[in-house]
């Protein structure tokens, strides 16, 4: 892949899985939070998924739409669209029912020094979200911040691991995970609490952050020194497979690749890819925020696209100078704060 549309037709095809899974769940389905950098792609691998199902769901997507024209990109692919402030109470009820809704709304990036907007957005608006959709499905995205760092060797926390979040924003996430619950419990709403850990495209991600600096000749920090990554086609596939496993009280599941991916290891192989020797920094700690998808993997099966696919394709975009998003992911962050 070497182009902007070439990546998106990937990211956009799904699965022979996913197609018969489209075809179970009934009714229209509504994404809160569609513009953000796995929405789009979302919507429109659900929109193909549906298309080729021969199925009749309507796709409905809800976001203030502040990036120019991707409202217009996804109509285009017959996404119905909504510009709506989901904080904004009126707008909020204003929105129509479905009875399918991922919920992709949250702030990280910018916590420090705007600590108050993040809880609004990350624990506050998650309690009207479940009012008004107490009857619906709800696949709630999440975050593996809200578990503590553990052992390299261990596998990382799985599903049954008692959060422990670093910093405000893991903190809020958790406000989140709780609020959503809690009204699981009170309303009996079939919810699933979407963990994910590390999703990459070839614009953004871990793996293009590590690319990067070995082609800059830049140090790569190795104190956190092990990572997991999913590629973000297979990560939208999962969210929207996950509609039809939510129960209520709440589900919680992690979502990320099989490997504890080694930083220097995956720096090391840029290099062989880029003809350029990385350079390192610090040494690794003995734990890392790693998530374990071995639940993930028993109900949807491993991943499409491998780790080393994902490498290939990441060396070849820094390569011809592939366009990038410029939000790094601060997964060397230590201390919580983004």
């Amino acid at each position: 892949m070497k182009s902007i549309e070439e990546l998106e037709a990937k990211l956009a095809e799904p699965s022979e899985a996913l197609i018969r899974d489209i075809a179970a769940i009934e009714g229209d389905i509504l994404l809160l939070g569609v513009g953000g950098k796995m929405g789009p792609s979302l919507a429109k691998l659900l929109m193909n998924a549906i298309k080729q199902a021969g199925a009749s769901n309507r796709v409905i997507g809800a976001s203030r739409f502040s990036e120019k024209g991707l409202r217009e990109q996804l109509e285009a692919e017959g996404i119905e669209t909504i510009a709506c402030d989901l904080l904004n109470e009126e707008q909020l009820q204003s929105l129509p029912d479905a009875p399918n809704v991922i919920y992709m709304a949250g702030n990280k990036f910018g916590t420090t020094g705007n600590e108050s907007f993040t809880w609004a957005m990350n624990a506050y608006l998650p309690g009207r979200v479940a009012e008004k959709y107490r009857n619906s499905r709800i696949v709630v995205f999440s975050s593996g911040n809200v578990y503590p760092f553990t052992p390299v060797g261990s596998g990382g926390a799985d599903e049954t691991t008692p959060p422990s979040p670093v910093g405000e924003y893991g903190q809020s996430c958790l406000g989140r995970e709780r609020v959503f619950e809690h009204f699981s419990k009170v309303h009996s709403t079939k919810m699933l609490i979407y963990r994910l850990n590390y999703a990459i495209d070839l614009r953004y991600g871990v793996l293009l952050e590590i690319a990067k600096s070995v082609q800059g000749g830049k140090p790569i920090d190795l104190t956190m020194g092990h990572a997991n990554i999913i590629w973000q086609g297979d990560a939208n596939e999962i969210a929207i497979r996950s509609l039809l496993v939510c129960e209520a009280p709440a589900r919680f599941l992690n979502v990320t690749g099989p490997e504890t991916m080694s930083i220097r290891w995956a720096a090391e192989k840029f290099g062989e890819r880029l003809g350029i020797e990385p350079v390192f920094t610090g040494t690794e700690s003995d734990n890392a925020l790693l998530n374990n998808s071995t639940k993930c993997h028993q109900l949807f099966g491993y991943p499409r696209v491998s780790l080393l696919q994902m490498i290939d394709w990441v060396a070849e975009w820094v390569e011809v100078g592939g366009a990038t998003l410029n939000k790094p992911t601060h997964f060397q962050e230590r201390k919580g704060k983004f």
